[in-house]
């Protein structure tokens, strides 16, 4: 990779502060004039480098993106067993570490735009084709390590997605801490079940 640009660094900087203003004031309540206080600088800057409010959201939900793919990510680590790349992937899906990493309601809030903005409908389905097929490649090499015996990889990593997004979106309604724990759990053990993992306590255990 090569260096990023003065201008990509700029661009950078002025998302993050975006970021940061839309998780407190929500996305439409945030201008560029807002972002530029916070910055200290004259919002004509701003839009030096972003020309348009729009073309800055688009910029944000790039950024959330790439924050929210790297929940599933998969280790690159060859030394690592199929099985073992599997289960972190798995334990990672169902659990509380994008919270870390990005904020739901301001991911939810972009999300919405998906239904009127056709570029950002994209930007959001590539995101999750590229997740699906990634667990359907890992699932791939576990069945041609005899790993797993699963009928249709692609389907099964379809549904693991369907069950991960779906649970989410319900539990984040949740009144508890005890209520999430212990449904996300039952859901996790669904998707080895989707994976014909009976035993998940023979694959060894990420922390």
């Amino acid at each position: 990779m090569g260096r990023k640009s003065l201008k990509e660094i700029r661009q950078r900087e002025i998302v993050k502060v975006f970021y940061k203003v839309a998780k407190k004031e929500g996305l439409e309540n945030t201008s560029i004039a807002k972002i530029a206080k916070v910055m200290d600088i004259n919002p004509s800057l701003i839009i030096h480098y972003f020309q348009t409010k729009e073309e800055l959201t688009y910029a944000l939900i790039d950024y959330i993106l790439e924050k929210y793919l790297l929940i599933y990510k998969i280790s690159r680590d060859n030394n690592v067993p199929l099985h073992e790349a599997l289960v972190t992937v798995i334990d990672d899906l169902f659990s509380k570490k994008w919270n870390k990493l990005f904020d739901d309601g301001l991911f939810y809030s972009c999300y919405a735009l998906a239904f009127r903005e056709d570029k950002v409908k994209t930007m959001y389905k590539n995101l999750t084709d590229s997740l699906r097929e990634k667990l359907t490649v890992l699932i791939q090499r576990c069945q041609q390590e005899n790993e797993l015996d699963v009928p249709n990889p692609r389907r099964t990593a379809d549904l693991i997605f369907a069950l991960v997004d779906g649970a989410y979106f319900y539990l984040s309604l949740a009144d508890n801490n005890k209520e999430f724990d212990l449904k996300i759990a039952d859901y996790k053990m669904e998707a080895y079940r989707l994976l014909g993992i009976r035993d998940a306590s023979l694959f060894p255990q990420t922390t």
